[in-house]
């Protein structure tokens, strides 16, 4: 179905940050599928739990066991300080899990309408609950009636909330990302989370946080929240878990960690022996090599390069970033940078219209890092001179 607008590229082949199209033609991966391949293309401990499982086993049910699946929770739950999760194959299926649980929680208290707030400018997915939840008109145009039960706040504020909460008794939980990935990498001011969990301790609701893009050590820290020093009660993860791989997670804690009893939910394959013992390398590789202190220094080194690089050019509004999320804001439309990038042997994103979107792999060299700044900076500076 016409559901994408492709680039003029098809990709044969890659290697680290580095892939190969049709032709040959090498490009320097800054975008990873959309922060999927945190560990870059073809990664051989990945490839070799890939390998290995699908000489054992693929999938069974999970009316049985799964070891693969009970590992990666228990791994998963040592890292985040979490209690259980769920596997799905998606982050738009992990929010609906956390959706799930929000309403749930809302009628074990004899909330009959449980509502949830959201922000302005989020993405949480594109099934019916996910694209409502999604703070887009573009993502919701067309699908309409869309699913009850959200209000919607400004994001990085938290005096919208404290007046919904003035005058609805009907809210169970907030829904946020730490930082808005497909709104623009917007980073709200510290403090912000820790004040959203006040709030929900205050009234009794739940704090998730959609660490779908922000997750898997991709701002400096496993998980955004760790950088607040504090504990979502549900948390939804997906791309950079199984470097590819299809796999979603719903991890709950405390109360919400209850909640799903059998019957409630469930996934034919989420969780199945394959796609855990991939998240499992995945997670071993990031653990044994400290990526996300990796990460931390190489967003410092790509920020700093592009400042540098690209300073007193007027058209280019802000710049900033945390970890490997980076983000160039323009002050015009620009979406035709993306194939222009193409032309210099470059991948990126253009988000929100005119942010330019940075997304490279935790393995990263710095000499890799060197040429992104280096390559992005003459596209950026020939264009906005043109």
């Amino acid at each position: 179905m016409d559901t994408y607008a492709r680039l003029p590229v098809t990709f044969t082949r890659g290697d680290g940050a580095w892939l190969w199209d049709t032709n040959e033609k090498q490009y320097l991966d800054a975008m990873t599928g959309i922060a999927v391949c945190g560990l870059g293309h073809a990664h051989p401990a990945v490839t070799e739990a890939i390998c290995e499982q699908a000489g054992r086993l693929l999938h069974t049910s999970n009316w049985y066991g799964i070891a693969q699946q009970q590992a990666l929770a228990d791994t998963l739950c040592g890292l985040s300080g979490m209690d259980n999760a769920f596997f799905c194959n998606s982050g738009a299926e992990a929010n609906e899990a956390a959706i799930k649980l929000a309403r749930l929680y809302g009628h074990q208290r004899e909330i009959l309408n449980p509502a949830i707030i959201v922000t302005e400018g989020s993405f949480h997915g594109r099934t019916l609950a996910t694209l409502t939840a999604t703070g887009s008109r573009k993502v919701q145009a067309g699908f309409e009636p869309l699913v009850k039960g959200f209000n919607r706040v400004p994001f990085g504020e938290l005096e919208g909330i404290r007046h919904i909460a003035e005058h609805n008794t009907d809210v169970v939980a907030v829904l946020i990302e730490p930082i808005e990935g497909e709104g623009g990498i917007v980073i709200p001011d510290e403090g912000y989370l820790k004040g959203l969990r006040a709030l929900c301790d205050q009234h009794g609701w739940l704090l998730m946080l959609d660490e779908i893009q922000t997750g898997m050590g991709r701002t400096g820290k496993w998980f955004a929240f760790q950088h607040e020093k504090l504990q979502p009660d549900v948390m939804t993860l997906a791309k950079g878990l199984g470097n590819g791989v299809p796999i979603g997670a719903c991890l709950a804690r405390g109360q919400a960690a209850g909640l799903f009893k059998p019957g409630h939910h469930g996934s034919t394959f989420g969780g199945n022996p394959l796609a855990c013992s991939a998240a499992l390398a995945v997670l071993k590789t990031m653990e044994d090599e400290r990526l996300e202190h990796r990460a931390a220094e190489l967003g410092s080194k790509l920020l700093q390069g592009l400042r540098r690089n690209l300073a007193g050019i007027k058209a280019i509004k802000d710049m900033r970033g945390k970890g490997l999320m980076i983000a160039i804001e323009l002050d015009r439309q620009c979406p035709e940078l993306m194939t222009r990038a193409l032309d210099r042997g470059l991948l990126i994103n253009v988000t929100a219209g005119s942010v330019v979107r940075l997304l490279p792999p935790l393995i990263l060299s710095d000499e890799e890092a060197q040429m992104i700044v280096q390559r992005l900076s003459d596209l950026l500076r020939d264009y906005l001179a043109a």
